[in-house]
Parts: C-alpha cells; structure tokens; sequence
C-alpha cells in the first residue's frame, strides 16, 4: 500500500531542495578541487631591445583549454619564487600565474651583501632607473608570452588566453602594477599603461611622492583592488600608511575596492617576515588575501556574476575579521 504525501510534506521537500541547492551553488573562492595538480615552469624572457633577461616562474593549471593569465610583480629584493602561496591558489581556480623577476631591484641586491651595507644596497636599487626597468619588463613578458603561446614546440603553447590578463604586484611590484596599470606619471608627459592589461590587484600600494594622487590615479579606467594593513610600513622608500591609504580616495568611481587589513605589515602580504617586524603574524590574513583577489580575478576577468556580486555583498565579512576595513566604490 502507497501511503499518500501531504501536500505540507511536499512543501517541506521542496524547499529542502531548494536550500541545499542554493547552499551548493554558492560562490566560494577559496574552494579548489582537492586533486588538483599544479604544474610549475621556469623560463627566461629574453629581450632583445634592451638586452635584458626577465626570469619568470608559471603556475600552469591542470585544464586542457587556455586560461586566463595572471601577471605577479615581486617587491624590492624578491624573486621569481616569492609568494607561491598566491600563484598555487590562483592556478588552483583555473589562472596561468605568471611570476617575473626584475634584475637590478630582485634578491641579487642583498645576497652577498654584508648586513650593515643592506639597508644602503636596497635604498639605492629602489631608484627610478629600476622602477622604469620594471615598468618595461611588463609588456616585454606579454609579448613573449604571445610568441610561446603561438609555438608548437613551446610547454606553454596554446596554454594562455592572452586576451583576458590581470596583473599584481606588491610594494615596488604594486608600484609597477600602478605604474602599467594606468597610473599617470608626473606631467603626464611618460604613459606606461600597458592596455591588454584588464585589470590589477596592488598589495602594499603606495602615491607617487610628488604631485596629487588624484592627478595620478583619477584617470584609471579599468577594475583596481588595494591591499594595505594598519601596520603596513616600508623602511625603504619612505612608504608610510598615509601614502598607501591616499590611492584608494584618489580612484574614480566604478569597480575599486579597498582591503585595510588590521594589524598587517609589511610582510603580511608575503611569506617570508622581515627584521622589522613586531607583530605575530596573523594567519588569517593569508585566507581573506586570496579570498578577496580571487573573487576579484573571477569578477573581471571570468566575468562571473556570483563572483562580482559577493564581492559587493555583506558575505565578504564572513573572511575578515571585525576590525579588518573594507570600501568600495
């Protein structure tokens, strides 16, 4: 004998259903798949006109179609292999992250270096001799990526959808990510925005110490994401908290975003701490970093709905903690 089903039974069911579906369709950027495997490349981008080497290491994801790339610039003294806990995540969501080395401002300037001659050594390399290097190494890396993506016998070949780039950066990498970014220079006579660029994430930014910041950034026409923290202070390049905290009011409106992370230094945003660092560090910040500029990454670059729309929801606070600061305008 069937038993019949109330129609209040029938009602309960389906909205069960409904909530769990709804539940499982809910965006989540920190969610990987649990057997992904990352692949990692070293190559060197020769360029010619400059005679100059650029060495970069890729995370390459596990999909058998292009992806989106991701740009990443190091900070004064970095390297190629600084912060892999950004590339692996990143390529984990289905991103080519693309991690370059800049010589004359990359670890090269300490190794070796005796430790009361470092300070001076990382002083002199954060020059704007090395800052236009790194400016320029931007477009000479897409470009190179262009040719590998187009060779048959290249490992990255086919793997890159070139029309969809995002770039990163942090302290001197945020400045370069500014810097191409659209970011305008000083009389507005130099322009190094690198236009197949579509949109950026600057951890530790920084303004320019001469001129506005509102002549600098109000022109910036595509999707920025800044990442600072209430400790976040340089000893080199006079980086204060005032001047990371002036980008953010400077950007016109339409799709800019803010993250003050609190307590965060300056290491905060790599995984490496520095000497001078007087706080423990706080692991939660790595969480709410990747978090945050992964839905970013899936917002304009994916162009996915969900993504844009938690962004601009009140379910960003579920990663942060309550005295984390969050805008966006």
């Amino acid at each position: 004998m069937i038993t019949p089903i109330s129609s209040v039974t029938v009602l309960i069911l389906a909205l069960s259903i409904n909530f769990l579906t709804a539940k499982d369709s809910s965006y989540d950027p920190l969610k990987t798949l649990e057997d992904a495997i990352i692949e990692t490349h070293d190559f060197v981008v020769k360029d010619k006109k400059r005679n100059r080497e650029i060495p970069v290491k890729v995370y390459l994801p596990n999909s058998d179609s292009s992806s989106p790339v991701v740009l990443f610039s190091h900070g004064l003294g970095g390297s190629k292999d600084n912060n892999p806990y950004l590339g692996n995540h990143w390529a984990k969501r289905g991103y080519l992250a693309v991690f370059m080395q800049h010589a004359g401002s990359d670890e090269s300037v300490w190794k070796g270096v005796k430790p009361r001659e470092m300070m001076n050594a990382l002083k002199k390399a954060a020059s704007a001799e090395n800052a236009k290097l790194r400016y320029e190494d931007v477009p000479a890396l897409i470009d190179s990526l262009e040719s590998w993506n187009s060779k048959k016998d290249h490992p990255l070949y086919q793997k890159l959808d070139l029309s969809i780039i995002g770039m990163s950066g942090h302290s001197f990498g945020a400045i370069t990510t500014q810097a191409v970014s659209g970011q305008q220079a000083i009389g507005g006579l130099i322009n190094y925005t690198e236009d197949r660029i579509k949109a950026a994430v600057a951890f530790s930014p920084s303004s320019p110490q001469i001129g506005k910041p509102e002549r600098a950034f109000g022109k910036v026409k595509i999707p920025w994401m800044l990442m600072t923290g209430t400790k976040d202070i340089s000893p080199v390049g006079n980086a204060d908290l005032d001047s990371r905290l002036s980008v953010f009011p400077a950007l016109p409106k339409g799709d800019k975003y803010e993250l003050v992370l609190d307590g965060a230094e300056h290491s905060a945003f790599s995984e490496r701490a520095l000497s001078g660092d007087k706080q423990t560090r706080n692991p939660n910040h790595h969480k709410t970093i990747l978090a945050l500029s992964t839905a970013f990454w899936d917002a304009y670059l994916r162009k996915d709905k969900d993504a844009k729309a938690w962004l601009k929801s009140d379910q960003v606070r579920d990663v942060l903690e309550e005295e984390d600061r969050w805008q966006k305008k």
